[in-house]
């Protein structure tokens, strides 16, 4: 499935997510896969669940961190992918 930045991210009722320290540990209890993200990466999630759309995500992201902007981006899209296969967001058009 491509990922357009003007699609809306969604969590699936079956996932949890413990943050601990920064850091977070989401849970697929459906087919019970974890994935564990650093101080940035657990920024990024809460971003993401929380806006409109996966621009609007990018966007507070950029004016919150000194990275260039293809960088985050890049970034943005690699998790979102990641995050996909593992079952632990939705992605669709708004």
């Amino acid at each position: 499935m491509a990922i357009s930045f003007a699609m809306r991210v969604s969590v699936p009722e079956d996932v949890l997510i413990r943050e601990l320290d920064g850091e977070s540990v989401i849970l697929n209890l459906k087919s019970e896969r974890y994935f564990g993200l650093d101080e940035v990466g657990t920024r990024m999630w809460e971003v993401l669940s929380s806006s409109e759309t996966i621009a609007a995500a990018y966007q507070t992201l950029l004016s919150e961190y000194d990275v260039v902007p293809e960088q985050l981006q890049t970034d943005l899209y690699n998790l979102l992918q990641q995050l996909v296969e593992h079952g632990l967001i939705h992605v669709s058009n708004q």
